[in-house]
């Protein structure tokens, strides 16, 4: 099960969300909160409060620094007030104030009139500006949810995925038993950050817990400790469990490696053949293992697949 989800930001979501991070507070304009920021960047109007708007990327969160404010400072207010007039004119999401800058009242009146929320920051203007995309990155990275289970195997992180009722949930129990940490039961939710790499979390509503055939809903962290969970990881491998029967054929050697794609970016993927007997955690470990040392450049079976061929050509001679 697949489900991809566009990203949709208010003005009170990069509030609520980064508030702590970027120091703000807000200081007028609170009927603005429910605007969309549509790109997830951030713009320095300077340009745009001298009267040039060709290319004004007025979608984006307006961070306004010394030089901004001693420009408007420098006009007669009433040129002042249609400058700002024509910038809050724009649908700008917001405006954020670098330097505890205390804007001037018109600014605060107009943003309460035309429905602009204004915040300021202690931060400097670049260092607001480079916090402020890195929030913005995380807002709008493509998100999408898998049916699988994941779990953090010293260091890689690794989904587990299968038909319903092959053992998935049991298999990552028995991880957790042996030390790894549980990231997200039965759906995982994944985000990719800068199409380079993608996270792994759980919702909020069901961290912490796994649902067991026969047990129902368990704490993991109460059981096993708080070293049993992670908030989030790196997607590093996928695993599909799948029925002895249904495989229609087993690679013997692994000397094909075969990928799984999400968010157009591909994940090493192994498949596992279930049937009665085989310990699939242990297996799961290994492969994860096994794919930690493919990552270092050692692979086992191109290893094993030149050692052969060596055999084969001594025994030629």
């Amino acid at each position: 099960m697949k489900k991809k989800s566009l990203p949709h930001v208010t003005v009170g979501q990069l509030y609520t969300n980064h508030a702590d991070q970027l120091h703000l507070k807000l200081l007028a304009g609170a009927g603005g909160l429910q605007r969309r920021i549509v790109e997830g960047a951030v713009n320095r109007p300077g340009l745009a409060l001298a009267g040039f708007y060709e290319a004004f990327a007025f979608h984006r969160v307006q961070v306004i620094g010394s030089s901004e404010t001693q420009f408007l400072k420098s006009l007669p207010e009433r040129q002042s007030r249609a400058r700002l007039r024509e910038l809050f004119k724009r649908h700008i999401p917001c405006l954020i104030f670098a330097r505890n800058i205390n804007p001037a009242p018109l600014v605060l009146e107009l943003a309460e009139e035309m429905n602009i929320a204004v915040f300021k920051s202690p931060l400097t203007t670049m260092r607001l500006v480079n916090t402020t995309t890195i929030c913005m990155e995380l807002d709008f990275a493509p998100t999408t949810t898998e049916h699988g289970s994941m779990v953090d195997i010293l260091g890689i992180g690794v989904m587990v995925r299968g038909a319903s009722g092959i053992g998935k949930s049991e298999c990552v129990l028995s991880l957790v038993e042996r030390g790894h940490s549980l990231v997200a039961d039965d759906i995982t939710r994944i985000r990719s950050l800068e199409g380079r790499e993608l996270i792994g979390t759980s919702s909020d509503l069901s961290r912490f817990h796994m649902e067991v055939r026969g047990l129902g809903i368990i704490n993991i962290a109460s059981i096993y400790g708080v070293r049993s969970i992670r908030f989030e990881k790196r997607l590093d491998m996928v695993v599909t469990l799948q029925d002895w029967h249904e495989v229609p054929e087993i690679d013997r050697i692994g000397l094909e490696q075969d990928f799984y794609e999400i968010l157009q970016i591909r994940i090493p993927h192994v498949t596992i053949p279930v049937r009665h007997g085989r310990n699939l955690a242990n297996l799961v470990e290994v492969a994860a293992l096994d794919q930690k040392l493919k990552s270092m450049g050692q692979n086992s079976a191109v290893e094993f697949n030149e050692r052969l061929l060596k055999a084969i050509g001594n025994r030629g001679n």
